[in-house]
């Protein structure tokens, strides 16, 4: 894939800045489709596809949670590891306020509001990751190392199958 192919989102500013090598993972987008769909075109594990998940605790404080593609989060376990009586999912427009980026292109990278960041401590043991770049159909592929140096993510232990 050529280099000026692309998308000059506010993430990958923010990768090009902390000298990210990442490469870039275009696909055909499909609406409610998931980490199911990327996996699937672009020939990757779904376990190693990491969503972005937007979430606000019980004070409607928001935060992102890092989880594999093929597994859930146990929000009440969730609840219980950061010291809140309870988690859930923001409504779609919350998350776009919060981040800049619509649902499906979420990225972890260079959100509009600062939020604590959590993620499964497993990703951290795989070779390589695919996570959203700020737009739907692409996706970086880096390494979890380059995750943990610029996004300093709080490890949990709360997958689900």
């Amino acid at each position: 894939m050529a280099k000026d192919k692309t998308p000059v989102t506010p993430a990958v500013r923010l990768l090009r800045q902390e000298n990210v090598d990442f490469i870039p993972r275009l696909y055909t987008y499909e609406e409610k489709g998931g980490t199911a769909v990327s996996a699937r075109e672009l020939g990757v594990d779904e376990h190693a596809v990491i969503k972005t998940l937007i979430m606000e605790d019980d004070g409607k404080n928001p935060l992102i949670v890092l989880m594999h593609g093929d597994r859930q989060v146990s929000t009440r376990e969730l609840a219980r590891q950061i010291g809140a009586r309870g988690v859930s999912a923001c409504a779609p427009d919350a998350a776009h306020r919060h981040t800049g980026y619509l649902v499906g292109g979420t990225s972890p990278f260079a959100v509009r509001k600062a939020m604590p960041v959590y993620m499964e401590a497993s990703i951290a043991e795989l070779p390589r990751i695919y996570i959203n770049g700020g737009k739907r159909g692409f996706l970086v592929e880096i390494t979890p190392n380059d995750l943990l140096r610029v996004l300093k993510p709080v490890a949990v232990s709360v997958a689900i199958s």
